[in-house]
């Protein structure tokens, strides 16, 4: 799948989102990378993850912190394609892989995004 059309099917995820989710998402990057960079397999210790939340969760903030730069979610291209057989497959993929970042950014942990089906 081309770029473009990849980067469309990440906005529509999270065009998906409900409203009271939406309004919350601030200083917040999502972008699409080919796979993960050797430094983050590195620290991660997975070269097949599909998407990594970086960033401090929401619940964890204080108004006194003084972090200026963005949370970024990665959301790679490669390994989801190298799981998923068919359009619709990469489509579903997509939509949980933002979805289960996203879990992150509002301070979700893994047990918690599994409950949800989102792992």
């Amino acid at each position: 799948m081309d770029r473009q059309r990849f980067e469309g099917l990440v906005e529509q995820a999270l065009d998906q989102l409900p409203d009271f989710f939406q309004s919350k998402l601030q200083n917040l990057a999502v972008i699409v990378e080919d796979a993960p960079a050797p430094d983050v397999v590195d620290d991660m210790g997975d070269d097949r993850m599909l998407g990594l939340y970086q960033g401090i969760p929401l619940p964890e903030r204080s108004v006194w912190d003084d972090y200026p730069y963005p949370d970024v979610i990665s959301i790679y291209q490669r390994n989801i394609e190298a799981i998923a057989r068919t359009d619709h497959e990469i489509i579903e993929e997509v939509r949980i892989t933002v979805m289960h970042e996203i879990g992150h950014y509002f301070g979700m942990d893994e047990d918690d995004l599994a409950e949800l089906g989102l792992e």
